[in-house]
């Protein structure tokens, strides 16, 4: 049974991602796949089940903090690393869990399954905690927008 998301994602909520678990550096979440989630093969996008995997990844990391009223800092993605072993059928779950942690850095593993518990993919991922999330970001060429520097800027 689904457990509301203690925040929204609104790519989350458009793919049709349930919160399965969440809880003691453990998450897991789920979707069954529909044609919009499909490749030219007809199974899951690898794009598809990337995305599960880091959503079950990051709740995992921060199931870690929660505080009194369920509440945890954002966890944001660094780098993951993903191996796909068969295609994604049917109603497909990602189950994250945490490896090891420190003050800011959290290490994960996931893992996809399809409707018969076969494993589709594996992920490890690095997440880096946040203080507080990001409510919205200004507007392009706003004075407040953040000025990125690239190679040879100065």
């Amino acid at each position: 049974m689904a457990i509301p998301f203690a925040f929204r994602i609104p790519f989350v909520e458009g793919i049709g991602c349930e919160l399965q678990r969440f809880d003691g550096g453990y998450a897991e979440v789920s979707l069954t796949l529909n044609e919009n989630h499909t490749n030219s093969f007809g199974v899951a996008h690898g794009g598809l089940m990337m995305t599960l995997l880091d959503v079950a990844m990051a709740h995992a990391a921060r199931s870690l903090r929660l505080d009194a009223q369920g509440q945890s800092p954002g966890a944001v993605t660094i780098e993951m690393k993903t191996s796909f072993t068969r295609p994604g059928i049917g109603r497909i779950r990602a189950v994250g869990s945490v490896l090891h942690s420190t003050a800011t850095l959290v290490f994960c593993e996931g893992k996809v399954f399809d409707e018969h518990d076969r494993l589709c993919a594996h992920a490890t991922g690095t997440f880096k905690y946040l203080r507080d999330i990001p409510k919205s970001r200004p507007a392009a060429g706003s004075p407040d927008e953040p000025h990125l520097q690239g190679p040879g800027s100065d």
